[in-house]
Parts: C-alpha cells; sequence; structure tokens
C-alpha cells in the first residue's frame, strides 16, 4: 500500500507526448501540481498547449528541461514529488534505419536514467512507467493456444531486426523491474495501452498512431485492409489509468490498458458508420499473399505480415477495470474522435 500525498507536487516525463499531455491536464483539472518534463521549456512551437494548461492553473505547472539519454537532468525536478509518471519514449513505427540508436538506447537508457534519479530523491515514493501491450505479445501468432494475454505473459519473441520497437519497449520494461528489486523505498507500476487513439492536445505530435490512422487518408488501403487485429483504447483512458495507478493505493504490478480488440477493417467500419463512406476507408480484407508481396512498399517486413496477418488477438484488461477503476470508451468512438480531430486541423478534407 503506498499512499501519495495529493498536495506534493507530481513528475511528468515527456510532458508534451500524446498521453502525457492528457495526464498533465488531468491533474491540473484535479487540482494537483505538476511538474513536466520536456527537451526545451523555452521553445514555443509545439508546446502551445502546455503553455495554455500553465495559463489557465496559475502555479501549478511548470516546464523543466530534461533528456533521455542526460544522465541526473531528472533529478532536479523530482525532488519534493512522491509520484513520478514516466511517459517519454520513442515511438516509431514502418522503417526504421537504427533501431538501436532510435528506439532502444533511448527507451533502455532514458528508463534508467529517471529510475536512478528516483533511487537519489527520497521524496519518490511510486513511479508509474509507461509499457505497451507489445512488451506482453510480440506477434499475434504468440497467441496460438491460448485464450487471452494476461499481465503474466512477457513478449519473448521480439528482437532488434524483428519487431524492434516492441523489443526496445521489453527491455526498457525489465530493466525498470530489475531495478526497482534492487531497492525498498519506491514502487513501480507499469501501463500496457495498444493502439492509442484519439483527439490530441497539440498538432505537432509524432506518435505512431498518427501513421496509422493516416493509412485511412491515405489511400493506402482503399483495395483493401490487412487481417490485422490490434488492441485498441482511447488516450484520455490511458491518461486516466496513469493517473489511478498512481494515486490508487493497493496498486501494483503491470496493467493492460486496452478498451477492445479491433481489426484494419473493424476500424474502417467504424469510421463509414460515423462519417459515412470515402473511398481511403477499405471496404473489405485483402488476401494475406497480397499483403505479404506489398509489405516492404508499406514499410513493413514479410515476417510481421506472415506472423500477424490473420491471427486473432485478445488482452485481458479486468486487471485495470477492478483496481484502477476504469470504464473505458467503445474503440469505435476514439477512432472517430481522432479522425475528427485530423479534419478539424485540416489534415483530412470534412
Amino acid at each position: 500500500m503506498t499512499k501519495i500525498d495529493p498536495a506534493a507536487p507530481v513528475l511528468v516525463t515527456g510532458g508534451s507526448g500524446y498521453v502525457a499531455s492528457w495526464v498533465v491536464r488531468y491533474l491540473l483539472e484535479d487540482g494537483r501540481t505538476v511538474r513536466a518534463t520536456v527537451r526545451d521549456p523555452k521553445k514555443l512551437k509545439g508546446l502551445e498547449h502546455l503553455h495554455a494548461l500553465a495559463a489557465e492553473h496559475p502555479g501549478r505547472l511548470t516546464l523543466h528541461r530534461a533528456e533521455l539519454m542526460e544522465p541526473n537532468s531528472y533529478t532536479e525536478p523530482m525532488v519534493g514529488c512522491e509520484l513520478v509518471i514516466h511517459t517519454a519514449s520513442p515511438f516509431l513505427l514502418g522503417k526504421v534505419k537504427n533501431p538501436q540508436k532510435q528506439l532502444v538506447d533511448p527507451a533502455l537508457e532514458g528508463t534508467r536514467n529517471v529510475l536512478a534519479s528516483a533511487n537519489e530523491v527520497g521524496s519518490v515514493k511510486r513511479v508509474v512507467l509507461t509499457s505497451s501491450v507489445v512488451a506482453i505479445c510480440g506477434d499475434n501468432v504468440d497467441m496460438v493456444g491460448k485464450d487471452q494475454f494476461t499481465e503474466d505473459d512477457w513478449n519473448t519473441t521480439s528482437t532488434l531486426d524483428h519487431q524492434p520497437y516492441p523489443f526496445s519497449k521489453t527491455v526498457a520494461e525489465r530493466e525498470a523491474w530489475k531495478i526497482v528489486k534492487g531497492q525498498d523505498r519506491w514502487d513501480l507500476v507499469t501501463i500496457h495501452p495498444g493502439l492509442v487513439v484519439g483527439p490530441s492536445l497539440t498538432a505537432a505530435s509524432k506518435s505512431g498512431t498518427f501513421r496509422t490512422m493516416g493509412s485511412f487518408t491515405d489511400f493506402s488501403l482503399a483495395t483493401g485492409a490487412p487481417a490485422l487485429q490490434m488492441g485498441v483504447v482511447d488516450v484520455r483512458d490511458v491518461a486516466r489509468a496513469h493517473i489511478a495507478a498512481g494515486y490508487t493505493p493497493q496498486a501494483h504490478g503491470r496493467y493492460i490498458t486496452n478498451a477492445e480488440t479491433m481489426s484494419m477493417l473493424d476500424i474502417s467500419r467504424a469510421l463509414r458508420a460515423r462519417f459515412g463512406w470515402r473511398p481511403a476507408f477499405p471496404l473489405i480484407e485483402a488476401p494475406k499473399p497480397l499483403i505479404k508481396l506489398a509489405a516492404p512498399v508499406a514499410g513493413l517486413t514479410r515476417k510481421f505480415v506472415e506472423l500477424n496477418v490473420g491471427y486473432p488477438l485478445k488482452f485481458d484488461n479486468s486487471r485495470t477495470v477492478k483496481d484502477l477503476g476504469i470504464d473505458f470508451r467503445p474503440g469505435a468512438e476514439s477512432v472517430g474522435d481522432h479522425f475528427q480531430q485530423m479534419i478539424d486541423d485540416g489534415i483530412v478534407r470534412g
């Protein structure tokens, strides 16, 4: 049981990120004091929403410079905080030129740096770490022989060469659990969302989610979608799960944070139901051999297609519902809200 003083400041790393921005907003609306780390607090572009939140909540949001790859950069803003919410981590899909440098090093060293600061700062009682369902499951084929994935499962199939992003999340989380076992002052809770969708507080987000949703606008799926299933969850629910994990005394361990499983065609159906027919919305699933043939053009490997397309996927979110009290939004609502913002931001025609 870990009780966090609601009057103590909360440190949110990667404060300008897609999920972190909602975490910051909700914490402020809950009356908390927030310290958000960003690469450059003086930068205006991309931080407009944080500056606006600071103006709306005078004296309760401050921005602090920190870098994932810079040791000790999180220590100073962490002093006095009992709760640390570590969301900062790279999220890149498709072709990655140097996965070790672009994905693994920032995720792993960033986790080490943040937790090293937690070890140094005596006020810290709990760290909530943004992990992912990809640290639980590497490929959909991994579910063969299972009814669903639970928090007891670990990704054992991803490597630097195959599924480097899931590999980076897995090694970073394993390192976090290794570090927490080396001390007994603070505890660790990990949050595991799937594909995070829903409105963004900033148009500057570079989350891989926006590339996925972009495939429903660029006609790349017009002739047919891959039979690919994925966990889907609303960004607002993910943010609330982080906060609940921080302030629920009995919260512990890992929490799968998925609303439901949706296929690419399910997403298309949800978009058609809300926005009507559009030529970029696929109506059918394309044959797997065709998807496999075109995989390199789409930035995918044929091995990814072989091990993921056509396989069912299911995650058990019951711990999150029970322990953290999250009432998940339906996936159709979330992808619809996401697409509506793409319209509002001028990315897609209304």
